[in-house]
């Protein structure tokens, strides 16, 4: 049985993971880097240890250096997170070599699902539907050239061993194919060691619908149901919900079928996700799987009701798979924000720096989970993600308005966030109705940059007024010994009505 977990990553990540082994009684052990020796996730877990400088190659990426220190700590098992070491097959066979359980799938499952081109082999074999497009990697930008004239502009290069957008190039002409073609393995090779790149035909106004599954080591399979991740910029999701509001409750169960019959061709082991590109006309396509937990996780947690992390624990230990499919169903809906430092106003620049005031949401039906704290310094190093407010509701439109209320109550200070983006997606006309694809964000630019003049601003000023004249009242009642002899404020005089100063 499992006793210590020590969990190969930062953040919020790592933060829930060790929620869910207290709760299973399971000791945890944090690693760090420099850049990360007052992260939460530190100060949470039950032992700690420096993993080395705040380069990523050099801490969490050190291969060796996890391996020694979970031999020191002599920790049962190795929890990877997302990003990292999590889908490195060298990482997950150099922990079977030391005894140690990795928690996710085999090293030789992470390789048969990690390389894009084999995975559509499989796919095809398994009676899974694939965009059309190579089934070899491209050898030359001629090559390249003719089979894009064969398939038909526009078409989507891509990185076989690429992953959150990089290595990828949407070609709409016969020009752009070259220079696609050479930047494309550039970032390939820059990025993952591996300048393979193939072809696919571009499925025009796709929508990104991932189904969450698990599997046991005695050949057990089932989904999770689904999760609508349309809402992505630059390839990056920003917004995901459950369930998708495009999908029927045919095509639903039909993507579901295809996911179990995908993670069966492989001899899945543990939680991962197999995504799927979904056309206009509903024709779907497999598009990867992810051998590893989502960051869009908690919304299938919320609307079906399972820990999923207490699920790979336990799979991990070799229990049978206690759930049923035909138990599980959805209940309600939840849609997930990415918290960012980021600039919205500068092209999306990271903004690090210390959180000066923090103020998070609380209620039903809301979740956050995160890794920062009021005086925290958030950074540079690393993804600029900082947390997810995650809402559960009864409804997709009550879902919506619990978002609204909560993305309006989260407040923090001392760098940009991109909480005022958030904010307007959750009124864009596309996104409450639930008619958009992986293009909305492009579609409705204009509506989301900034407006100069909106009410967060006269919201601002009032909030720096109010404090301005706490501080005078503070003055002016230095010397007084009764509470009661204090003036009322001239602030709760002047008031604040519908976001506008009455002064």
């Amino acid at each position: 049985m499992i006793k210590k977990v020590l969990i190969a990553n930062r953040g919020e990540i790592a933060v829930r993971v060790m929620r869910s082994c207290r709760e299973m009684g399971i000791r945890t052990v944090a690693v760090f880097s420099e850049a990360d020796r007052t992260s939460r996730h530190v100060m949470y877990a039950d032992e700690a240890y420096l993993l080395g400088p705040a380069v990523a190659r050099e801490s969490y990426l050190n291969i060796e250096k996890v391996i020694e220190i979970a031999r020191r700590c002599k920790a049962d098992a190795i929890h990877p997170g997302y990003g990292f070491l999590s889908e490195n097959a060298d990482f997950a066979r150099r922990c079977k070599e030391e005894g140690i359980i990795f928690i996710g799938p085999s090293a030789e499952t992470m390789e048969a699902m990690g390389d894009k081109i084999a995975a559509r082999k499989r796919m095809i074999a398994a009676g899974v539907p694939v965009v059309p497009g190579t089934e070899q990697p491209l050898q030359s930008a001629e090559e390249a050239v003719r089979i894009c004239n064969e398939i038909g502009y526009p078409v989507m290069l891509k990185a076989s061993m690429g992953g959150g957008g990089k290595g990828m190039r949407l070609i709409h002409s016969e020009e752009e194919v070259v220079e696609a073609y050479n930047t494309a393995r550039s970032e390939s090779m820059s990025s993952f060691g591996d300048d393979t790149v193939y072809l696919e035909k571009f499925v025009e106004e796709p929508h990104h619908i991932e189904f969450q599954i698990l599997g046991d080591n005695h050949g057990n399979v089932i989904h999770l149901f689904d999760r609508e991740c349309s809402v992505q910029r630059r390839n990056q999701k920003v917004v995901e919900e459950s369930p998708s509001p495009f999908l029927t409750p045919e095509l639903r169960k039909e993507m579901g079928e295809k996911a179990v019959a995908a993670a069966k061709a492989v001899n899945y082991s543990g939680a991962g996700t197999i995504e799927f590109l979904v056309d206009k006309h509903r024709h779907f396509y497999f598009l990867e799987m992810n051998t590893r937990l989502q960051v869009e996780h908690p919304i299938t947690e919320e609307v079906v009701g399972v820990d999923l992390v207490k699920e790979q624990l336990r799979i991990a230990n070799d229990e049978v798979l206690h759930l049923k499919q035909e138990e599980l169903s959805q209940r309600g809906h939840a849609i997930e924000c990415r918290i960012c430092a980021e600039d919205t106003d500068n092209n999306f620049m990271p903004s690090p720096g210390i959180i000066k005031q923090l103020t998070e949401p609380n209620g039903i039906g809301v979740r956050i989970d995160s890794y920062v704290y009021e005086g925290y310094e958030i950074p540079i190093f690393y993804d600029p993600m900082i947390g997810k407010l995650i809402v559960w509701a009864t409804t997709r439109q009550y879902a919506i308005e619990r978002m609204r209320r909560v993305l309006y109550e989260y407040k923090i200070t001392g760098m940009k966030t991109n909480l005022s983006y958030l904010r307007r997606i959750m009124h864009i006309p596309d996104f409450v109705r639930g008619e958009y694809n992986t293009l909305f964000i492009e579609k409705n630019s204009r509506m989301l940059i900034r407006n100069n003049g909106n009410n967060e601003e006269i919201e601002n000023i009032a909030m720096i007024a109010s404090y301005i004249d706490y501080l005078m009242n503070l003055e002016e009642n230095k010397n007084v010994q009764l509470a009661d002899t204090r003036p009322i404020s001239r602030w709760r005089e002047f008031g604040l009505q519908k976001g506008v100063l009455r002064i």
